[in-house]
């Protein structure tokens, strides 16, 4: 399929196509990645699935404009807990013509039964 969205350098089905088809993520910042991914190829099944169900919207959809992805850039990983973790990061997106953004975010993460999940952003 091509190189994997999420910037790791490895190809799509050794990367964050695992996680999409069912893998658990390894640990939160594998999670965070293949949910950028996921926001690529706009796989709303697997970001509402690996959200946690406390925080969990009842829909995900894409609207328009769409933005096109660029590039993300994580910056930090740390265990929070024996079943917690933030993940820092940078992603840059652009909509249309217009200037690249610049998202900073802080995500938390939390471990149930064996699986990583999203719980919310905590700001930049």
């Amino acid at each position: 399929m091509g190189a994997c969205p999420c910037g790791t350098g490895r190809d799509y089905d050794d990367c964050c196509g695992p996680l999409h088809a069912g893998v658990p993520a390894a640990d939160a910042q594998a999670l965070m990645r293949s949910r950028y991914s996921a926001y690529v190829r706009e796989d709303a099944d697997y970001l509402l699935r690996s959200w946690h169900r406390s925080t969990r919207p009842h829909a995900l959809a894409f609207d328009e404009p769409r933005p096109a992805w660029l590039r993300l850039e994580v910056l930090r990983h740390v265990a929070t807990g024996p079943d917690s973790a933030e993940v820092e990061f940078v992603a840059r997106y652009r909509i249309g013509g217009g200037s690249v953004v610049r998202m900073r975010e802080r995500s938390r993460f939390l471990r149930e039964d064996g699986n990583w999940f999203y719980l919310d952003a905590v700001g930049g």
